[in-house]
């Protein structure tokens, strides 16, 4: 038991011994939380704590997986063998199979992912003859799942004013309508989206005291990590179970609450020692992963927040350099700035691209950083891209799958009815979709009493719709007698998908077989690890592991050796030696949603703070002082996080100065500058976001930036361009409208009618 001790500090040891009352680690950025938890576990197996009474909660089922590896470590296999680990969801699935009678529900209820939600609000929208336009299925998800975070049935939706009220100023007064018959449409397909798992496990607890008192009593010890991004659902869950043996330990940082539009609550962990009396709190102070620098950096930005546990983070690391910050005259110059300063640093340091990443507030930011990292010949990898299970031909195939386990899956029916083609068109389905909501049956039900009703399908059709019944009936059948993977070898011959694919010799085609491949190398691997643990393989446990992916749950896809661009909320829990956080201006950074809003600006701070301890050496800052927006440019100013960060932490151009009115220009007039070796455009502060096409006297003056008469512009002169920045003319072209091809030194050769180009002549550089 020593053994595995001397590898925690002093405080990471104190969070692991404690373990018979409530407690609370707050870990800061890179302090090895997930260490405190993972040995926690240990400790308690190795103190002979029955693994089965052991709930250990995540967020994502990469992190169950990798703690439960090292728990088998330092405690043994067969000691991991029947710990409860893993994802709120499926965890809490798990239950609902079990206890699924007493719900209403079939035990081999499925899970319908955002994209058959969606499909099924179309659908209900559809029937309800609403606009789409208005009623848009995202927006309608989105309320839907907000509801049910806050443990809102359609009956308290409808019954609660405020919400009722702003759907009505949206023009949208049918939601809560749409809302109960979706609700009722899920159930009747024995189907749950994510966030039923959630509000039927508190219903459950709710409605059924002895199934509560009966999981209160499994779960002796109850450990969550992340706990600040918690919602409301997974709050109370947590504490009904823990409120009687109180032996819980919650890890997490409310410096890094950062989902909110997800529904997490910071004010979860905040209140924690309120809602257990007696907690202990256990700090985690020391960061490991980033130079001095960059965590004073750090703290000095998350000091200005509030609403927050006190804490003084500090790293035994070196020094390092100073968080640099870089402007630009545009976003495009920005993204050239940024990808120089890349492949600076990769020729003259040599350093490794995999070193590298670029961090945004938005996705739509990631397209002139892409252009630039092209034109540089540099490798990258856009972080979030198409989940593997989200590619269309895995999705059929687990629709097939789906539609053997649960033939009252409406929303997998409709999706392979017809895929292959097999002559089974719309009108068909609505018909036989019509009949189905007559007779209060799924739609698979339907086709067997087709023959009973006049609808107006001819025979021919009529008997394409029972040979698919009884393929997919021959499918569920053989489920009692083959494993996963073997079940589902069967449906890709059978069902037609395979041909599909070995008949069209396309690219695209030959990569969609590859991933139907992959498919099946998936199920035989969850089938082995079945199998090594004594359990037994399910299609439906493999259908729950799938469907219960998230997008926090990355894709891994081995070893590259690639820059990566991503959102600062996807960058959370990882780690890179050099960080660039770019668009560092207001109404970007912090987003335009939240300045009228005190809680909104702290968590818009907060997401700051985790962009900049991503960093393990190196941090940039970047901005532009302008920005195309909605076709045109417009005036930037520096976002105020960058004051928010102590000065003596950063490393400035030399014509910006910090004051407490913000980023401001100095005197001095805007000048190219040396800074360890590169080259570097530093301008100064900037007026708000004014459009280009009308910024003139006022504007210009402030930006020390007023063009010459175009017929001063002559070859081989320095010149400045408003959103390309510095550039010297090559040659004037004198055919038709008179134009300047100009070298900028940041964004590449470019062709400008003189007449609009603004040009301005450098005297001096």
């Amino acid at each position: 038991m020593g053994n595995i001790l001397e590898d925690l500090n002093e405080a990471q040891r104190a969070a692991v011994e404690f373990i018979e009352g409530p407690s609370l680690v707050l870990a800061g950025a890179g302090s090895g939380k997930t260490r405190v938890l993972t040995y926690k576990i240990a400790y308690l197996l190795n103190n002979k704590v029955d693994p089965a009474t052991i709930l250990a909660l995540t967020f994502t089922n990469k992190a169950a997986r990798e703690m439960k590896e090292r728990i088998a470590q330092l405690a043994g296999k067969k000691e991991t063998k029947n710990l409860w680990m893993g994802t709120f969801h499926s965890l809490f699935a798990r239950i609902l199979r079990i206890e699924a009678k007493t719900i209403g529900f079939p035990q081999s209820f499925t899970i319908y992912d955002t994209g058959d939600a969606k499909s099924l609000i179309k659908t209900i929208v559809k029937e309800l003859k609403l606009d789409d336009k208005i009623y848009k299925a995202s927006h309608i998800q989105s309320r839907i799942s907000l509801a049910k975070n806050n443990l809102l049935t359609p009956e308290g939706y409808a019954n609660n004013v405020k919400i009722v009220q702003a759907d009505v100023m949206n023009r949208m007064p049918r939601v809560q309508d749409i809302y109960a018959i979706y609700f009722n449409r899920c159930k009747k397909a024995g189907a749950m989206d994510f966030d039923d798992l959630l509000l039927y496990t508190n219903l459950l607890f709710r409605d059924h005291p002895e199934i509560l008192a009966k999981y209160r009593n499994v779960f002796q010890y109850i450990l969550v990590d992340e706990y600040q991004d918690t919602n409301m659902a997974q709050y109370l869950i947590i504490k009904k179970l823990a409120e009687v043996h109180q032996r819980i330990c919650v890890v997490g940082d409310d410096a890094q609450s950062i989902y909110s539009f997800r529904g997490a609550r910071v004010d979860n962990i905040l209140q924690y020692p309120n809602d257990f009396a007696g907690c202990k709190i256990f700090k985690l102070d020391q960061n490991y992963r980033s130079t001095q620098n960059i965590v004073k950096a750090a703290n000095s930005l998350i000091a200005k927040n509030s609403n927050q546990f006190e804490k003084n983070n500090f790293s035994s690391n070196p020094a390092g350099s100073k968080i640099t910050v870089l402007s630009a005259y545009s976003d495009i110059e920005e993204a050239y700035i940024v990808t120089n300063t890349i492949f600076e640093m990769h020729m003259r340091d040599h350093c490794e691209l995999r070193d590298f990443a670029i961090l945004y507030r938005t996705n739509a930011q990631s397209r002139h950083f892409e252009e630039a990292l092209r034109k540089r010949n540099l490798e990258y990898k856009i972080y979030g891209g198409l989940s593997f299970y989200q590619r269309k031909e895995i999705k059929d195939l687990l629709a097939y799958m789906r539609l053997a386990v649960n033939q009252n899956d409406d929303e997998a029916l409709k999706r392979v009815i017809n895929y292959p083609p097999r002559g089974i068109g719309d009108t068909t389905l609505s018909k036989l979709d019509a009949l189905a909501q007559d007779e209060n049956v799924g739609i698979f039900h339907a086709i067997g009493m087709i023959r009973n009703y006049n609808l107006g399908i001819n025979n021919s059709t009529i008997a394409r719709l029972e040979a698919f019944a009884h393929m997919i009936d021959h499918f569920r059948e053989s489920m009692h007698t083959l494993d996963a993977a073997e079940v589902v070898q069967k449906v890709l011959q059978e069902s037609g998908i395979l041909a599909e694919f070995s008949n069209d010799k396309s690219p695209e085609s030959l990569s969609r077989k590859e991933n139907l491949e992959e498919l099946i190398n998936a199920v035989n691997e969850f089938c082995a690890q079945k199998k090594e643990e004594g359990n037994e393989n399910s299609l439906i446990d493999f259908l729950q592991e799938v469907s219960l992916l998230t997008d926090q749950d990355k894709e891994e896809e081995g070893e590259f050796n690639k820059i990566t661009l991503m959102t600062i909320h996807s960058s959370k829990g990882l780690e890179f030696k050099h960080v660039f956080v770019v668009g560092m201006e207001e109404e970007l950074f912090p987003s335009a949603r939240t300045l009228d809003s005190p809680a909104g600006l702290e968590e818009e701070r907060r997401l700051f703070y985790v962009a900049v301890t991503r960093a393990r050496e190196i941090c940039f800052l970047t901005f532009a002082k302008s920005r195309g927006k909605f076709g045109q440019y417009a005036y930037c100013t520096p976002s105020r996080f960058i004051r928010d960060i102590d000065a003596v932490f950063l490393d400035l151009p030399v014509d910006i100065s910090l004051n407490t009115k913000g980023l401001s220009n100095t005197t001095e007039p805007i000048k190219r500058i040396q800074r360890n070796d590169r080259p570097v455009v530093a301008t100064g502060g900037l007026s708000k976001r004014t459009p280009l096409s009308h910024a003139k006297g006022k504007n210009d003056e402030k930006t020390n930036f007023s063009p010459d008469i175009p017929a001063l512009i002559q070859v081989n002169q320095r010149v400045e361009h408003a959103t390309f920045g510095f550039g010297t003319v090559v040659r004037i072209e004198t055919n038709g409208d008179i134009k300047a091809v100009i070298e900028f030194d940041k964004t590449g050769q470019k062709t400008l009618l003189l007449k609009f180009a603004r040009l301005r002549i450098l005297k001096d550089e």
